[in-house]
């Protein structure tokens, strides 16, 4: 990658590092699913006025908002709702790297080399490691399921943008950004019921209003916008893999922020998980021949 591509990706990081810390204050005033509504609206309207559509089929765009969009954020606000720290959410989340190169091996036939194979296996077991640290570190098996389960629609959503190619990343967003808002809303009626609604949405908290707006606009529309493009542009298997520095920012940020703190075997595990993602990159690097 060139360096602006680097600089670009390093931005995606940062933002979505801190993003975790941002949700966590915001379900503080606003439920889970009626945050997701909110959020989404905010990224579609008004720029779905003004941000032309991608000639992308409605099929894909469908596609799009149901896995990064809906079901990612659906998975990811309740598991943090129920409990999970943010900054352990933040860590969790990167098994999506690796569902995506299971994903793409399967669906587009990318090889998946050694490298790839032992960093995956390496973090899983990191991530095992975090799982069986159970209620000792207030990770709660609902809360560390439903992170998983966030992982893999983040997953298929990185192979949607894979199929769909080059295009405005911004107007994929945008686009994409209507399909969230009607389901998260139907899902707020059910789940949280409308007193609670129209309670949030009469006094909403100005910590609450300022994490939708970062929700909205920098996690949203620069974080997936830059990422569009750097998947269209260079291998899954090359870009997939940097998400998992998020978790260095999230971790800090949590600490520094909202005063979270891990347990030993968590530690261990988040940097086991680090370990298989430096396999992942760097592997080849170690044990290519010296020269000179």
């Amino acid at each position: 990658m060139v360096l602006k591509d680097w600089l670009a990706a390093l931005l995606v990081i940062v933002a979505w590092g801190v993003n975790f810390v941002i949700i966590k204050v915001g379900l503080h005033g606003v439920p889970p699913m009626l945050l997701g509504a909110l959020r989404f609206t905010l990224v579609a309207f008004p720029a779905v006025l003004f941000v032309p559509r991608p000639q992308v089929p409605w099929t894909r765009l469908l596609a799009y908002g149901a896995t990064i969009s809906l079901g990612q954020f659906v998975f990811l606000f309740s598991a943090i709702d129920v409990g999970m720290p943010a900054g352990l959410a933040s860590l969790v989340l990167q098994a999506q790297a690796f569902f995506t190169l299971l994903l793409a091996a399967a669906l587009f036939g990318e090889r998946m080399h050694w490298h790839n194979l032992a960093g995956l296996t390496v973090a899983a077991a990191g991530l095992a490691m975090i799982g069986l640290s159970g209620g000792a570190g207030h990770v709660s098996g609902l809360g560390f399921g439903l992170t998983l389960c966030a992982a893999l629609c983040w997953a298929g959503g990185n192979l949607v943008i894979k199929g769909i190619g080059k295009v405005n990343p911004l107007g994929l967003v945008v686009w994409g950004a209507l399909v969230p808002p009607l389901p998260f809303l139907a899902l707020s009626i059910w789940l949280e019921g409308t007193p609670r609604i129209a309670a949030s949405l009469a006094s909403p908290g100005v910590d609450s209003v300022l994490a939708v707006l970062y929700l909205a606009y920098i996690a949203t529309c620069m974080g997936y916008g830059l990422w569009g493009r750097l998947l269209a542009q260079h291998p899954v298997r090359q870009i997939a893999p940097l998400t998992l520095l998020v978790p260095v920012v999230g971790l800090v940020s949590a600490r520094l922020l909202l005063g979270e703190q891990l347990t030993p075997l968590q530690w261990a595990g988040g940097l086991v998980v680090m370990l298989g993602l430096l396999i992942n990159v760097f592997g080849p690097r170690w044990l290519a021949p010296q020269t000179g």
